[in-house]
């Protein structure tokens, strides 16, 4: 591991990361957006030839009931009761996150309040590059089926059998994905954003993805809402003496499994620190701190995505932490947990964007509406406060619209 002092260059560098795409990428995704948004299917099935090396027509995009029965007969029933487990799991957990709308009425004839209702139409993006990510399907749709989204399309990149690994397939079909269609990269985004004579027009767009699909995200904000800029994946762990170093080093190692996945190790243990900082086999950087204290403070600037406190009170530093997507507590529960089956999504702030966003939840997939109600009354003691104010502002037929009323 490599060794870095607080306040150091390459300490700085490390808070200051980010996942902005570069100009070259930019203009590539935007070229491709332009298209797609332009030429619609066609341009579609010329990026999946091009991309995906596979040639489809029109009639393909869209996945049929048949190739989802087939999918079923692909996996090992065994692994459709697992997935219906996980899936029950994490239920449990969003079912409790759901807002409720609300209001309080005053003596003075005001009534004040918020209405939440879910947002119509989100777009799911599905990565499958090497291996599918079976875990991005449920951790992204089911907060979303809870929240009482009325229509969820998902697109993932097809293999060359013109289909989508059937693991994909059955747990989609499982949470009851209305549409599935075989896109995937920067068209997948500007297909779901712009919409297309098979594609349907979302109002928000969900999921992890390359750096193509993150750019598209940023590119398309605006024309229709996304979760966020996830980068690559990080893990922040802090450990004192208790920690046991095996456990350390195969957390550590898993951020290896990522692409550019960032691991680091804060610690004030000389043990700790010893046994890693010249482990060439354990990638990262480890950071020696005086205390647990510092070792809080060190987190927040970083602003992880994961934050694992393997030590031996981990709530006692947990009162310290303002900036983390998500925070695993003691020597059993490391990222692979939340990972997969834990309950809370996976899809998590990164780049250090975990100082202001949150991780996916049921409020991700829902808006709110202020809700405002006067009487004659309460309209009347309450307009000498506008009319200061509209005074102030220069905004005479504002105030007009409340003095009119009082008369």
């Amino acid at each position: 591991m490599r060794s870095i002092k607080v306040g150091s260059k390459a300490f700085n560098n490390l808070v200051e990361r980010d996942n902005l795409g570069r100009v070259r990428l930019q203009n590539k995704v935007s070229k491709i957006i332009g298209k797609v948004r332009l030429d619609g299917d066609k341009a579609i099935l010329r990026y999946t030839k091009k991309f995906d090396k596979v040639n489809m027509f029109r009639k393909d995009l869209r996945v049929t009931e048949a190739e989802i029965s087939g999918a079923y007969q692909d996996i090992k029933p065994e692994m459709v009761n697992t997935l219906k487990e996980i899936i029950q799991n994490i239920n449990k957990f969003y079912k409790n996150q759901v807002p409720k709308s609300w209001s309080i009425r005053q003596d003075s004839g005001i009534e004040l309040g918020e209405k939440f209702v879910p947002i119509e139409k989100v777009g799911v993006y599905v990565p499958s590059g090497t291996v599918p990510l079976v875990s991005s399907v449920y951790m992204t749709v089911l907060p979303a089926k809870i929240a009482g989204v009325k229509k969820i399309i998902m697109v993932s990149p097809p293999n060359k059998y013109k289909s989508i690994d059937p693991h994909i397939l059955v747990v989609a079909n499982l949470l009851k994905v209305d549409e599935i269609y075989k896109i995937g990269g920067a068209q997948g985004i500007a297909a779901l954003a712009f919409g297309t004579k098979t594609v349907p027009k979302v109002d928000k767009i969900v999921g992890p993805g390359n750096e193509y699909v993150t750019e598209a995200k940023r590119q398309v904000f605006g024309y229709c809402d996304i979760d966020m800029l996830a980068g690559p994946s990080e893990v922040l762990i802090i450990a004192n003496s208790h920690a046991n170093t095996e456990y350390l080093k195969k957390d550590l190692m898993a951020q290896a499994e990522h692409h550019k996945g960032l691991a680091v190790l804060v610690t004030p243990s000389k043990r700790i620190f010893n046994a890693l900082h010249k482990d060439k086999d354990t990638k990262g950087y480890i950071i020696k701190v005086k205390n647990l204290e510092e070792a809080a403070e060190v987190s927040n600037m970083i602003a992880p995505e994961h934050l694992q406190l393997m030590i031996k009170s981990p709530k006692r530093v947990l009162r310290n932490i303002t900036n983390a997507g998500a925070v695993f507590l003691g020597q059993y529960s490391p990222v692979a947990i939340g990972d997969y089956i834990a309950g809370p999504s996976h899809v998590l702030p990164t780049g250090g964007t975990a100082r202001y966003s949150s991780g996916l939840n049921l409020r991700s997939f829902m808006k709110s509406s202020h809700i405002i109600s006067y009487s004659r009354k309460a309209l009347a003691n309450s307009a000498a406060w506008v009319r200061e104010l509209t005074e102030l502002e220069k905004l005479e037929k504002h105030w007009e619209s409340v003095g009119k009323r009082c008369e």
